[in-house]
């Protein structure tokens, strides 16, 4: 459903990508970055290919990183979280850690952590740790669905964007939609395109020690 390995050899960087499916995610085909995998509710790795210790929230240092938080917490549905994904506190350790070393945080647009850990919206001007937010879809990465994404980059610089892509395949199918795209399988809808992970490592590879 989404190409998560890239048809060529990416990297080497000097990256870390935190809170990310370390099974079926694209990080672990880039060279040179540190995968640290996403937590479940009780603290178990999911997916986690690798040493047992790479839990994302002990991360420190010294690589800038991409963090992929647990968005259930956070998003627009809430409310009905069940807590499959990880703990509401891995998003603020994720905003602590792109604050210390740099990189870039991404979440679904609208976010609640935004608000809970003062971060700039969409358009203002950069907080003291230098981060500013930009939105994206990733369907012109490859995505198949339409994604607005909010990326809190701090000291990192942004690559140059691809052009506008054409969504295959919808989230949730909903009247509101206007479309009878078909629904996209819950199981994929998290995984990064391995064209975002790529773009994402060069923004977190730009932070100046």
């Amino acid at each position: 459903m989404i190409a998560t390995v890239p048809p060529y050899p990416i990297g080497p960087y000097r990256v870390a990508a935190l809170y990310v499916d370390s099974a079926r995610g694209p990080y672990r085909h880039i060279a040179g970055v540190e995968v640290w995998g996403r937590a479940s509710r009780d603290g178990a790795q999911l997916g986690l290919i690798g040493p047992p210790d790479r839990d994302a929230t002990t991360y420190d240092g010294p690589h800038p990183v991409i963090a992929h938080p647990p968005c259930g917490p956070w998003g627009r549905f809430s409310w009905n979280y069940q807590g499959g994904e990880g703990d509401a506190a891995a998003g603020m350790r994720a905003v602590e850690q792109v604050q210390d070393f740099g990189g870039v945080l991404e979440h679904p647009s609208g976010s609640k952590l935004w608000h809970a850990a003062e971060l700039p919206m969409p358009g203002d001007t950069p907080d003291r740790y230098g981060g500013r937010t930009v939105e994206i879809d990733q369907c012109d990465w490859g995505h198949p669905c339409r994604k607005r994404t909010w990326l809190y980059v701090v000291r990192g610089d942004l690559p140059p964007m691809p052009p506008p892509g054409e969504h295959t395949h919808v989230m949730v199918r909903l009247l509101r939609n206007g479309d009878d795209l078909p629904e996209m399988p819950k199981r994929y809808r998290h995984l990064t395109p391995w064209r975002l992970a790529e773009w994402l490592c060069q923004l977190a590879a730009s932070v100046q020690p």
